[in-house]
């Protein structure tokens, strides 16, 4: 590019003032924050001033984008993309029930009306409506886990890795934890039950391999500083073939002939067997309970089909102990998860309506029958409004639980494959993402795969539009 031509182009660039007069501009200073706009004008204008500059010598400039309607059209995308929310909804096509990217667990209508209840007012979150004395914000919480697992008395903190943090750190700081070797699981985010274990200022004791801890295993390493008996759900993996595992009720019998306490971390923790709808059997957190531990650790926002949270519940002595633990107020919940675990665990009093009622359940339990007749009614309206623009098939895939937990568990799915004509796979799947709402499927064979397990009821018309606008 020659220098005049350089020069020429940079005092064609209009000022911000003269950006921020124009009627495409000025129109988003009524709807945006005037400092965000300003800010897109300038920065826009930088750019467009640092792509002339760096035009090399003897080169040509494509396109002429200096002009103004250019460059207001650049801010008004800008600062509609610098004011969308971080956090946005999704269409979950994956087919993945508890995507741990996506949030999890879906609320109950109960639960997110219970959540609106205590957002737009204040709350007797510590308050005794009784006595009008302070009050416990697990109060709500406690007797409803109390009856529902069993337990004497129960606790709940932020999630399940803090529910373990804490038990380990009030029962066992300074001292040894006796744990199978094959129980020492990684959880999400890379983090790795001996890191959490090492937090809590406990010692860990591995035993036996990973195949294979008899009850023998746990009896040899039980000395004087032994603590506690920890034995760990291998919720999110198998190992099969030539194996032996020790028991919680064996555990609980050495923990008693040791004057030991014994904890039982289940990671997912179910509270309503759903063998009989085809799925693997999972113990349930009653069941479990049941086999007398003192202490068993779960989460909320999982099988269980709540918010996210770390739940505990045993021996009201050791759960005391907890909640005397100055960490706890550090993992303590707020008024949200207290209001949507409430709603959630009430919806298991009624345990005909409880797989109606709650999203995680109902998408685990939902028949092949039905989810055919959905993707069918998705195929139809894809091929009417898609035409050419892709290649469309109805399958049967397989859904996947998620969230770390039924690791063998294959659900039957019914899906949508498209394969785009004209754009790529990965334009495609950008495009999407790109969508109010966000639309995320699986990528598979070189062909998007749309699930319908985990859309929701009403989404299949979204899901549609973003389609459409995608592929144009």
């Amino acid at each position: 590019m020659a220098t005049n031509e350089r020069e020429q182009l940079l005092r064609n660039l209009p000022s911000v003032d003269e950006v921020l007069r124009h009627s495409g501009v000025a129109g988003l200073l009524a709807e945006y924050p005037r400092v965000l706009v300003v800010e897109a004008v300038r920065s826009t204008l930088s750019g467009e001033r640092r792509a002339i500059l760096e035009v090399p010598a003897g080169a040509s400039r494509v396109s002429d984008t200096t002009n103004i309607e250019n460059i207001a059209t650049r801010v008004q995308t800008r600062v509609r993309q610098i004011s969308r929310p971080g956090l946005r909804p999704v269409i979950n096509a994956t087919g993945v029930v508890l995507h741990t990217n996506l949030g999890r667990a879906l609320l109950s209508e109960k639960a997110r009306r219970a959540v609106n209840g205590v957002v737009s007012g204040y709350a007797n979150l510590e308050l005794d409506l009784d006595t009008g004395k302070r009050g416990s914000r697990y109060a709500p919480l406690e007797p409803l886990l109390c009856r529902l697992t069993g337990a004497e008395a129960a606790l709940v903190v932020n999630n399940n890795a803090a529910a373990v943090l804490l038990a380990l750190g009030t029962l066992a700081k300074g001292r040894e934890v006796i744990v199978s070797r094959g129980q020492l699981v990684e959880i999400g985010g890379s983090f790795r039950i001996p890191e959490v274990m090492e937090q809590s200022g406990a010692r860990l004791v591995e035993v036996g391999a990973t195949n294979k801890t008899r009850p023998g295993d746990y009896r040899r390493a039980i000395n004087e500083n032994t603590a506690l008996l920890l034995h760990v759900h291998t919720s999110n993996y198998r190992i099969v073939g030539f194996t032996q595992e020790t028991s919680v009720a064996e555990l609980v019998e050495i923990g008693r002939q040791n004057q030991l306490p014994v904890m039982s971390d289940l990671g997912s923790g179910f509270l309503l067997d759903l063998s009989r709808f085809g799925l693997p059997w999972e113990p349930t957190v009653g069941e479990v309970a049941a086999a007398g531990p003192d202490i068993v650790t779960f989460s909320g926002d999982k099988l269980l089909g709540g918010p996210q949270a770390g739940i505990i519940v045993g021996c009201r002595h050791h759960i005391d102990q907890m909640k005397k633990n100055p960490l706890t107020r550090a993992l303590r919940i707020d008024k949200l998860t207290v209001a949507a675990m409430e709603a959630t665990l009430r919806e298991y009093l009624d345990e005909e309506e409880v797989i109606s009622a709650i999203p995680t359940l109902r998408m685990l339990t939902h028949s092949l029958d039905k989810l055919e007749e959905e993707a069918g009614s998705l195929y139809r309206l894809l091929s009417e409004r898609l035409g050419d623009k892709a290649e469309l098939s109805l399958e049967r895939s397989v859904s996947a639980v998620g969230g770390g937990a039924m690791p063998t568990a294959g659900l039957p799915a019914a899906v949508v494959t498209l394969r785009p004509r004209g754009v790529s796979l990965n334009d495609l799947t950008a495009a999407l993402r790109r969508n109010d709402p966000a639309v995320i499927g699986r990528v598979q064979d070189d062909r998007l795969l749309l699930d319908v397990r985990t859309v929701l009821e009403g989404e299949i018309p979204l899901l549609a539009d973003a389609l459409a606008g995608a592929l144009e």
